[in-house]
């Protein structure tokens, strides 16, 4: 009986070693998976400022945003440097899955409805298997419901559509910088008058630099190829500083464009940034 004793006794330390052995290699081989991790948080939010990131809404999270600017500031204190004045947009975002976000969305500038799909193509990785960039496909339709037109001219809702497709380059350098590129395409099945393009390329060039855990500073501008005469419309530039408190993300922003829809601030803007035609602003978000 005792030698039996000691004959399971002895085979208990046997089977415990190895499987602590057995976690051993677990563990080392849970490192080598983690060197093989996707790169995550490129960017704070889904904006870097006015224009999308490669950031995707995790699936069954609800997003609420406003965003909200105001006048230009050399207004002067007449119109309290702009604070007078405003144009305000909020939107819901939903993640579908972790790959796909779907948006809504509506803006006070021209009465404008917006909606917009973006999937994350392809993603950032380390290791051995690693990948430079994270890569994300976005597009966007936009219908104007403002009357700004005679009765007898009244657009079709077919005339007031404006589509935008873009592609979303991004990579995260380090833990503290981020780079964007984004190729982008607008479509507007209605202009001014006929020498303004319908269709505009354009290419952005974002940025963030995170200078604690809680703060990064952002720049973002788009340079269009293609702009219209008859509003004499200017590239897109944009300063922001983001605060991350809990579930929300407050950024604050200084930018040359009152609108923040694709549509518009691409191809719409007309301030001139080092002129003085600044528009203070903010873009606030709630996950649930």
């Amino acid at each position: 009986m005792k030698k039996l004793l000691l004959i399971i006794f002895f085979f208990s330390i046997h089977v415990n070693l190895c499987s602590q052995d057995l976690l051993a290699i677990l563990d080392s081989e849970t490192t080598v998976n983690e060197k093989e991790d996707i790169v995550t948080s490129t960017f704070k939010g889904t904006r870097i400022i006015n224009g999308h990131s490669v950031e995707n809404r995790k699936a069954k999270e609800l997003e609420f945003i406003i965003s909200h600017r105001f006048g230009r500031v050399n207004l002067g204190f007449d119109e309290l440097f702009g604070l007078d004045q405003s144009n305000i947009r909020f939107a819901f975002e939903y993640g579908l899955s972790d790959d796909l976000t779907a948006g809504i969305g509506r803006s006070s500038f021209e009465k404008t409805y917006d909606s917009y799909l973006k999937y994350s193509l392809l993603k950032q990785k380390r290791g051995e298997k690693s990948f430079p960039f994270a890569v994300s496909l976005f597009g966007s339709v936009a219908v104007k419901t403002i009357k700004d037109y005679e009765p007898a001219d009244k657009r079709s809702f077919a005339e007031s559509l404006f589509y935008v497709g873009q592609v979303l380059i991004a990579r995260k350098v380090n833990e503290s910088i981020s780079f964007q590129l984004t190729p982008t395409y607008v479509h507007r099945n209605t202009v001014k008058i006929d020498a303004d393009p319908h269709d505009i390329f354009a290419l952005g060039f974002g940025s963030r630099v995170k200078v604690s855990k809680r703060v990064s500073i952002n720049g973002e501008y788009y340079y269009a190829f293609d702009e219209s005469t008859s509003i004499n419309a200017r590239n897109s530039l944009a300063f922001g500083v983001d605060i991350e408190t809990g579930g929300h993300v407050f950024q604050i922003i200084l930018s040359n464009a009152i609108t923040m829809i694709e549509k518009s601030f691409i191809t719409e803007t007309t301030g001139n940034f080092f002129g003085g035609d600044i528009h203070l602003g903010f873009n606030i978000s709630r996950t649930f």
